[in-house]
């Protein structure tokens, strides 16, 4: 069979949640690439002026608004009929509202429409395949995405799967603390002794590598991980090419694994969720401390003409 890579030509895509935050760079990043790019535009969103805004600045760009809502199937399947590929960017970040499940809505449609040839659900982030051992809350995330990629492969509908890691914008900003999203210059908190090891990766990277993966045949039925390798770093590494930029040294007070276990019960839902994933993170290292597996690509191993922006690039911007 030839695919579109073999063929020389690019795939038509339909990216769901594009005014999203990972989801509008995935728009930029289609349209720079050649796509035909196509975004659902959902009546649902209703008097959000600045979506509606941002949906209309696409179709400036060459995109296509295309009608669907999560409640109407039927529009959701002719909005599948139209393209080679979908993109879903839906956030999972709101605890609780469950928004992730509604992929589940996307299988059926694509499912019923019968075209599609590669579907990337919302992950972007931690592999929820290795976070069966999650701590609740936040487990329920991870939970989310297995729901979906089940039904995913269950339907026997190809895929790609992307773990992006950390994004930049919410980890390197804040030197990885949570809450925090602008670089401290005079003290940062270290989780434990600050030597686990993190990967960050630039949110227009990510979209770069996502739409660079669609049409390539390596990644078919398997797990992209976005891995720079001048990004592998633990928060203590983060701090010090900051502490270097500015040319001052930071007070750096270490909060003690246990002392960050018991806090987490004393805060809201949603604060809980956030605190496991830290924990995960910071603690125990669950994002680096693994080989990825046969199953799987590194985008920058496949992509390297793609130049990524290193931590200290991305830290420049705050001088």
């Amino acid at each position: 069979m030839c695919t579109n890579l073999d063929m020389g030509t690019k795939s038509k895509v339909l990216i769901v949640g594009g005014t999203g935050y990972i989801g509008k760079r995935l728009v930029k990043a289609s349209l720079e690439q050649g796509h035909e790019t196509y975004v659902l535009q959902r009546p649902e969103i209703g008097l959000e002026i600045e979506k509606v805004q941002m949906l209309l600045s696409f179709k400036k760009q060459g995109a296509h608004l295309v009608i669907g809502s999560f409640n109407d199937h039927r529009s959701l399947v002719e909005a599948v009929k139209q393209v080679d590929v979908m993109i879903c960017a839906i956030s999972g970040v709101h605890f609780r509202s469950h928004q992730i499940l509604l992929q589940l809505k996307l299988v059926d449609a694509i499912k019923e429409a019968g075209n599609v040839k590669r579907f990337l659900p919302s992950e972007f982030g931690t592999d929820p395949a290795r976070m069966g051992q999650a701590m609740p809350p936040g487990r329920e995330t991870f939970d989310e995405k297995m729901v979906v990629r089940k039904a995913i492969e269950d339907a026997g509908i190809p895929f790609t799967y992307v773990s992006a890691n950390c994004f930049a914008g919410y980890f390197v900003g804040g030197l990885c603390q949570m809450g925090h999203i602008l670089p401290s210059t005079d003290s940062v908190t270290l989780y434990g002794d600050g030597n686990q090891k993190s990967i960050y990766v630039d949110e227009d990277d990510i979209a770069t590598y996502v739409i660079k993966t669609i049409d390539d045949p390596r990644t078919l039925n398997k797990t992209l991980y976005i891995r720079p390798p001048a990004n592998i770093l633990s928060q203590r590494q983060v701090v010090e090419i900051w502490e270097k930029l500015i040319g001052k040294q930071l007070k750096k007070p270490c909060l003690p694994e246990q002392e960050f276990l018991n806090s987490i019960k004393d805060e809201e839902y949603v604060v809980q969720s956030a605190m496991t994933h830290y924990y995960h993170f910071f603690y125990e290292g669950c994002l680096a401390n693994f080989d990825i597996g046969d199953n799987a690509e590194e985008a920058c191993h496949l992509y390297p003409e793609i130049r990524y922006t290193t931590v200290e690039e991305y830290l420049k911007q705050y001088l």
